[in-house]
């Protein structure tokens, strides 16, 4: 680390704001992902090569949770999840796939495989949150598909989606009880978008406009779980944003701009994290968790030998 003439440390790679983020990519030339991978090792927690070891395990982990989320065929405790993962992959191979092709559903199997495994117990990495842990691990293990890349090439867009959580997370927040589904599930798209921008050749800027378009079409999405598990709506949500975040990478590619800035973004997603009424922040309390199919799986003690529903009352899909 460099030492200015009074002895004291200088950080060069470390910022709070897209802003500064930029300014830091365009004097030093380099990626985000490189920027963020910097900042960590001046910050002094590890060496390179241990940071980018640490990523890559974690990277596996995302991996191995959308495999394992794709072998579940029994519904989840609660009834709300459980085999679905594997009906989307199904139909993504057979005869009548969407029109936009399989990949299209592929991405949403593997999401929603995520939020399956979370449900069972499994280990999934938060990316910011357990509940919407299955954006980053979709687009990315899609990408890695798509493109035919490996574990290590791929890898490199869990920094960039790291570098552009930083902002998000010092500018605003990341949970659910604090700032509605906006902050979660709209972060995690947020980043998805930005590693897939920059992993397809995209620039810091372009980079930072994927983030921003990103999250400015999640600003005001509540947080109402249905009987207070992360699963629905979380698990949909996961699944149809890991598109979204595809969609905002390949129109800030393009060359389109976000028309506000990506501080601006998150700025408002702090004001209305802030605003909004508190039923609205993971407390089950509104929206569809008090619909009156969601008011159905609400965690309240009920008696001896009635769970209000089983799981056996659900479609099972084929083996």
């Amino acid at each position: 680390m460099p030492l200015c003439l009074t002895g004291i440390l200088t950080m060069q790679y470390q910022y709070r704001t897209a802003a500064e983020l930029l300014e830091l990519c365009r004097s030093h030339s380099l990626s985000v992902a490189e920027l963020t991978v910097r900042g960590e090792v001046e910050n002094g927690m590890a060496s390179r090569e241990e940071i980018e070891s640490r990523m890559l395990t974690y990277y596996r982990s995302m991996k191995d949770s959308v495999h394992k989320g794709l072998q579940i065929t029994e519904r989840s405790r609660s009834g709300l999840s459980g085999g679905d993962s594997r009906r989307v992959l199904a139909h993504s191979s057979g005869p009548n796939p969407s029109a936009l092709g399989a990949t299209f559903e592929r991405c949403i199997a593997y999401a929603l495989a995520v939020l399956e495994t979370n449900a069972a117990f499994g280990r999934i990495v938060a990316t910011p949150t357990a509940g919407s842990a299955g954006i980053c691990p979709a687009c990315l293990l899609t990408w890695q598909e798509e493109r035919k890349a490996t574990d290590k090439v791929t890898m490199q867009g869990l920094f960039t989606a790291a570098g552009i959580g930083r902002v998000i997370g010092l500018g605003a927040c990341f949970s659910g009880a604090r700032g509605g589904c906006q902050a979660e599930v709209g972060s995690a798209s947020a980043m998805a978008a930005a590693a897939i921008c920059e992993l397809d050749g995209g620039s810091p800027e372009d980079v930072v406009h994927a983030a921003a378009l990103a999250l400015q079409n999640t600003l005001g999405l509540i947080c109402d779980p249905i009987g207070g598990y992360v699963e629905a709506p979380c698990m949909m949500r996961n699944g149809l944003f890991g598109l979204h975040s595809f969609g905002a990478a390949a129109v800030a590619l393009s060359g389109v701009r976000s028309i506000v800035p990506f501080d601006e973004v998150v700025s408002v997603l702090r004001e209305v994290g802030n605003k909004m009424p508190r039923i609205y922040k993971e407390t089950a309390e509104g929206g569809l968790a008090t619909t009156p199919t969601g008011l159905q799986f609400l965690r309240h003690p009920k008696p001896a030998g009635d769970r209000g529903f089983k799981a056996s009352q659900w479609p099972q899909p084929e083996a």
